[in-house]
């Protein structure tokens, strides 16, 4: 098992100021592979855990997949 997620790399990794949660989480998972789209509503939705879709694209799921699997479930009379 590899973790390549745990180890970032690229543009992401810039020396200087901290970047916000929600710029981090989306270079993140436009580094690993996500769709420009996805990648931005999944890093705007905190009820997503963002290590976990890394974790199981590290193992080689595919991104898409990856987010139907740990998208949050609405609430009981809240939209689908």
């Amino acid at each position: 098992m590899t973790i390549n997620h745990l180890a970032p790399s690229g543009h992401c990794c810039a020396d200087g100021p901290p970047v916000d949660v929600i710029t981090w989480r989306l270079c993140r998972l436009l580094e690993s592979g996500f769709a420009q789209d996805l990648a931005r509503r999944l890093a705007s939705t905190h009820a997503v855990d963002i290590h976990a879709l890394l974790q199981l694209v590290d193992r080689g799921c595919p991104p898409e997949l990856a987010a139907r699997i740990l998208s949050p479930i609405p609430a009981p009379g809240g939209s689908p």
